[in-house]
């Protein structure tokens, strides 16, 4: 484990093995952790980089407010901190708008950009209201796990694991104020204007399943992106646990293109 000091924050990121380097972004979750079942499949080819920035549980902070622009400068930091080049960088949902703004505003750190799951905007009312409630429910423990689940796996992903795996995961997502600061910086994102200014090669992932960021949303943000690829996954919004063979297929044959 690494860690790099950024203004007030305390950023660790792990590394594994060989090859260009390829950075996982995460969301709006525990952190880095969320990689952890298709971070191994990229070792062979690629340096595998695995960054827990502010709001994550492994980061430490000020507890100030989350910005774009924030977890932009710790990803900055974290991939000069490499020394190697430019990096491919996957994002997910929130993780796929910091890892944008990044591809937009420092191109030379960015050879390949892939949007897993992402949103250009504040979205419509429908995910303003999905993530308030979300937010609101943080009083209740128990019901906000619980919420948590239910938008991060499709009903099919829940009726196929059996009833004992679904409690499982309906006690693994508890609140905290790092995961209240990520839904509060999930409400205000807006990215929507820098998008026609990234110019590395971008593959946007949608999932089809997904009921809290909508497939639709995908097909926006790759619409807004100049010469942007496009795939879409059989998938609720946690795809690397849904589908993570195919989702490893698409992004090993994406950045080992050309």
């Amino acid at each position: 484990m690494r860690e790099l000091t950024v203004g007030a924050a305390r950023v660790p990121y792990r590394v594994m093995g060989e090859g260009r380097p390829l950075v996982l972004v995460h969301g709006g979750s525990p952190g880095s952790k969320a990689w952890d079942g298709v971070a191994g499949a990229f070792t062979g080819t690629s340096t595998v980089v695995l960054p827990d920035l502010s709001g994550s549980d492994a980061a430490r902070d000020d507890g100030g407010e989350l910005t774009v622009e924030l977890l932009v400068e710790q990803l900055e930091a974290v991939i000069s901190d490499l020394g190697a080049g430019p990096a491919d960088v996957v994002g997910h949902s929130m993780g796929a708008s910091v890892v944008a703004t990044l591809a937009a505003v420092r191109p030379d750190l960015v050879r390949n950009v892939v949007l897993v799951a992402g949103w250009t905007g504040r979205g419509d009312a429908y995910l303003r209201n999905a993530l308030t409630v979300w937010r609101d429910l943080a009083g209740d423990g128990d019901t906000f796990a619980r919420y948590t689940m239910l938008i991060a796996y499709s009903r099919e992903h829940l009726a196929s694991i059996g009833p004992a795996a679904v409690e499982e995961l309906a006690g693994a997502y508890r609140p905290h104020a790092g995961r209240l600061r990520q839904i509060d910086l999930a409400l205000r994102l807006d990215v929507r204007d820098l998008l026609p200014q990234v110019q590395a090669p971008t593959l946007v992932i949608g999932c089809a399943h997904d009921a809290l960021i909508s497939v639709a949303y995908s097909r926006e943000l790759a619409a807004a992106i100049p010469g942007a690829s496009y795939a879409e996954v059989d998938s609720g919004h946690n795809v690397t646990a849904e589908r993570p063979t195919e989702f490893v297929k698409l992004v090993r044959d994406f950045i080992h293109t050309g």
